[in-house]
């Protein structure tokens, strides 16, 4: 993991909550549970990321 603080300080010093977050409720569980679930997927309503990237290596013909 990295050492870099999640926040910058121009979004501390606004106030903002930190990214990957949709209200400051949410819980860090919560959070990383949805992270991981997203670096699985191509997007919202796509197939498996593998899928996707094993598309474009496919050579045509």
């Amino acid at each position: 993991m990295s050492d870099k603080p999640i926040q910058t300080e121009g979004r501390d010093d606004n106030g903002a909550i930190p990214l990957g977050r949709p209200d400051a409720s949410t819980s860090d569980a919560a959070v990383k549970r949805n992270a991981e679930r997203e670096q699985k997927s191509a997007g919202p309503d796509g197939p498996d990321a593998t899928e996707v990237g094993d598309t474009f290596k496919k050579q045509p013909g």
